[in-house]
């Protein structure tokens, strides 16, 4: 329930989103008023489910004998009622009784769990392997094997920051919703091996009964076989800083042939947009590009009007230490990080003509309007400074 506070809490708040009906039927979500565990459409979340309904009908039935003993015990012997009570110092029955008994019911809990805590840890003989990366705040997809081998991609979220702030109606999938989601086969087994560029992150999906850390300069693996298709979602599920709430998770399972056909589709579109990082571009192509980059990457710290969070984030609008100075500062910047603050390195998500692309639409962007040195940043600097 705890990954769901967002999605409610800010629904409730809300007086001009959607109806109930529209939050109830969110694809892949979770139900209005859900006290239980989603039903899971993978093996091991229909095991979770089992284990959990088979603890808590244990539990229940100690709890009714323990106290119902206890209770019938005080009533039926209370010394009002003339009850004398007896003295014996031993008893082998009794000894055993709740030595043998304890031992069987948790020997009979620990056996299915034990099988499926196995279970979930065995990544091996897996039919397509993912490479996730978790960043302040999205998620990097890259495909290891089968017919999207080579495929990458960051998944941002979708939400339009007018609803986040509050100036438009709020949608069905509010902070559920992203630009790129995880496509993959249904009836195949999955392994998903999970990083962090940043801080630890944590992937989860509770329809497939998955939650694993990502964790930087670790490598971590779970998996999932989704037996049905259909848009399944979750969103990280560790405190990974201020826009933790804002990093949502969206699988998309589907038929193998349409799976194929995905595939293609991306190959054909990653050779259609292969970058040459040594092409020289012009100022308007690199501020138009820029600025996308811009919506996706760093609009949720430094704001679309580049004023920043005084105190927190640096505006970007007016600033003369990076981006009205030398580009090689801010190359750098946006490259390496910026150690002891929140600002992310982005080597590693963004390509050369990327990079180069929203530092030109950074320097010539609202007030600065190419005012300082290097208003225009090519993909050839960039790659100097790797």
């Amino acid at each position: 329930m705890k990954m769901w506070r967002s999605v409610f809490a800010l629904t409730a708040c809300s007086t001009a989103g959607p109806s109930l009906a529209q939050i109830t039927h969110m694809e892949g979500g979770p139900r209005v008023n859900q006290l239980n565990l989603h039903p899971g459409v993978t093996p091991i979340a229909q095991d979770i489910a089992w284990l959990h309904w088979m603890m808590l009908i244990i539990c229940t039935i100690i709890f009714i004998g323990v106290f119902g003993v206890m209770f019938y015990s005080i009533i039926r012997h209370r010394k009002s009622k003339g009850a004398i009570a007896a003295r014996f110092h031993e008893h082998l029955g009794v000894e055993v009784a709740w030595t043998i008994i304890p031992f069987l019911i948790v020997i009979g809990m620990a056996l299915p769990a034990t099988k499926t805590v196995v279970a979930m840890k065995d990544t091996s003989s897996a039919d397509l392997t993912v490479k996730v990366t978790g960043y302040q705040w999205k998620w990097g997809y890259e495909y290891l094997d089968g017919p999207a081998t080579g495929v990458k991609f960051l998944s941002n979220l979708s939400t339009p920051r007018a609803q986040i702030e509050g100036r438009e109606p709020i949608g069905p999938n509010y902070l559920m919703e992203v630009d790129k989601p995880l496509v993959v086969p249904v009836h195949k087994k999955v392994r998903i091996m999970l990083t962090a560029e940043d801080v630890i992150h944590s992937w989860m999906v509770p329809e497939f009964g998955v939650k694993q850390d990502a964790i930087p300069g670790f490598l971590r693996d779970t998996w999932f076989r989704a037996e049905k298709v259909g848009t399944y979602r979750g969103q990280c599920a560790e405190l990974c800083g201020k826009d933790h709430a804002y990093m949502p998770i969206v699988v998309q399972v589907m038929e193998q042939e349409d799976y194929d056909k995905w595939a293609k589709e991306q190959n054909d579109l990653l050779t259609a947009q292969a970058d040459d990082p040594n092409k020289e571009w012009t100022k308007d192509e690199l501020n138009e590009r820029g600025k996308q980059i811009f919506a996706q990457n760093c609009v949720a710290c430094h704001q679309a009007n580049g004023k920043g969070m005084p105190g927190t984030f640096p505006a970007l609008d007016g600033d003369t230490k990076f981006v009205l100075a030398p580009k090689k500062g801010q190359i750098d910047t946006v490259l390496n990080g910026h150690p002891g603050t929140a600002m992310a390195a982005f080597r590693n998500q963004l390509t050369d003509v990327q990079i180069a692309a929203v530092i030109t639409y950074t320097r010539n962007a609202w007030g600065n309007a190419g005012k300082g040195p290097d208003p225009v940043v090519m993909p050839a600097d960039v790659k100097a400074q790797r």
